[in-house]
């Protein structure tokens, strides 16, 4: 495993509120670099937000202020959202800032200087909502399919265009299918999306890269009546973080991973590596494209008018069981939907009376019966054993960032401790004086508490923080080691009873 693993999100653009769908995005991504800093590696994580575009200026404008202004109000919030969901970024980068604005002109020089830019008349539609230029094969009955309550705007007007036709076949290999399963675009169904889109085109086909009509922008480099287009300039923050054009920018570049939604994939999976064979740089190492998180069949956007709010979902339970919720309700790899009334059923099935209750047990029992020392004894159980094998499980799906399958896998030994529980009874055995064998249960309970919490950090970091604080463990739960998960570090630790960790309501919410 590499040294280090740098990971993104798709920037959000800044034309209103967080919403459940960034959320997602956000939590998923966090969740494999929470992951991979417990394999070991040194993680590079950045999100941030898209500030330029037609769009944004079109917002502010609607609330009677500036664009910047906007934008920055908007940054405060999704930060504020973030910090409250415990995204564990590393970075969070801004379109308006002087760095990214640096690292734009930058590659849109290297790209013209090898001549892939060619000025020209763009003449077609453009649909404000994505941002984008749309084909007449784009539209449904004239509309966007993604914004169908938008009007498409014909659009004729100078511009720059990108070669990108010159780059179809170095693409085309990209998706071809790779040996270790670990393809440039994943799910497969998303590579042989993008893949479809690249061999329709020509060596003549270019995109245009710039727009005359949007002051609200980066100047084109050397005509500054000309803004480069959002989306060819928007791609460029993952470079920009990096640091790029300095020195030093290539100890974290290729990116590793960017985490998308399917309505950008070609922008990422086509356009993004075209620009980057242009300008001779490193490509990413792939592409991970979720699905929608929707609600009653409707994804969630500003367009779609879906009315769930971001912060009555985080109230509904909490951060942390938000967090869970939408990582093993939505399968990473697919759509899923989102229902208060699913969310309430495994919080109180999966959390309440699953991991939470294991927890108060556990630890109850070993305040009980041993003083509230962790027995020392070293003996392995079948559940040990058990937590062997959903350790494997978990790993092999979190190495293809299957965050659903993992956290299947961690609550699979959840499921095994509390049967283990009942099958030794350490009740009985403290009744019958059985000391030896209740110091070896209390000891296999303590470790696979242990081994249940590191797993389920990734997933929930505030309250398995809660549980490693218990079990007497030093230190933060999200710094934990491989190791510690292999060989539990819990004998003769001094451990403290635990308030309930997911309380139920006291009536229906």
């Amino acid at each position: 495993m590499a040294d280090k693993f740098y990971i993104t999100t798709a920037i959000d653009y800044s034309n209103g509120s967080p919403h459940l769908g960034h959320a997602f995005e956000k939590i998923g991504a966090d969740c494999i670099a929470r992951y991979r800093r417990l394999r070991g590696q040194r993680v590079c994580f950045v999100i941030g937000m898209d500030e330029h575009g037609w769009k944004v200026a079109q917002a502010a404008d609607e609330q009677g202020t500036d664009p910047q202004s906007w934008v920055d109000g908007i940054a405060a919030e999704f930060l504020a959202a973030w910090e409250e969901l415990a995204i564990s970024n590393t970075d969070f980068v801004r379109t308006t800032e002087a760095r990214h604005k640096r690292a734009v002109n930058e590659l849109w020089q290297r790209i013209q200087a090898a001549g892939y830019v060619e000025k020209g008349v763009y003449s077609g539609f453009y649909c404000v909502g994505c941002e984008a230029f749309k084909l007449d094969k784009d539209l449904v009955e004239g509309k966007c399919p993604e914004h169908p309550t938008r009007a498409i705007k014909w659009v004729e007007e100078p511009n720059f265009f990108f070669k990108l036709g010159a780059f179809r076949d170095r693409l085309l290999e990209f998706f071809e299918p790779r040996e270790n399963g670990a393809d440039f675009v994943r799910p497969k169904a998303k590579s042989n999306e993008v893949r479809n889109v690249v061999a329709e085109w020509d060596r003549d086909y270019a995109m245009s890269a710039s727009r005359a009509s949007v002051p609200w922008g980066i100047p084109w480099p050397g005509d500054d009546s000309h803004t480069v287009y959002v989306w060819f300039e928007a791609l460029i923050n993952y470079l920009s973080a990096t640091g790029f054009p300095d020195a030093g920018y290539d100890e974290m570049w290729p990116a590793d991973l960017h985490v998308i939604g399917p309505d950008i994939l070609r922008f990422h999976a086509a356009f993004w590596p075209a620009m980057l064979l242009a300008a001779n740089l490193p490509v990413p190492g792939g592409v991970w494209c979720h699905g929608w998180v929707k609600v009653s069949d409707a994804r969630f956007s500003k367009s779609a008018g879906v009315t769930l709010t971001l912060r009555e979902a985080i109230d509904r339970h909490g951060p942390d069981a938000l967090r869970y919720f939408l990582l093993r309700e939505v399968p990473w790899d697919g759509d899923g939907n989102f229902s208060l009334e699913r969310f309430d059923t495994r919080y109180t099935s999966e959390l309440a009376d699953g991991y939470g209750n294991l927890a108060s047990r556990i630890l109850a029992m070993i305040n009980r019966y041993a003083g509230g020392v962790v027995p020392t004894s070293g003996t392995e159980t079948e559940l040990d054993r058990a937590g062997d094998q959903c350790i494997a499980e978990y790993q092999n799906a979190m190495d293809a960032h299957l965050v659903h399958d993992g956290g299947t896998a961690a609550w699979r030994l959840v499921g095994r401790a509390n049967q283990f529980v009942e099958e030794r009874a350490p009740w009985t055995l403290a009744k019958e004086h059985k000391g030896e064998e209740l110091a070896l249960v209390l000891a296999a309970l303590a470790r696979a508490l242990c081994r249940v919490t590191i797993m389920a950090a990734p997933f929930m970091p505030s309250k398995t923080q809660s549980v490693w604080q218990a079990l007497g463990l030093q230190g933060e739960v999200t710094k934990a080691n491989w190791q510690d998960l292999v060989q539990p570090p819990t004998a003769g630790r001094s451990a403290t009873r635990l308030a309930p960790l997911f309380p139920k309501p006291a009536t229906n919410i």
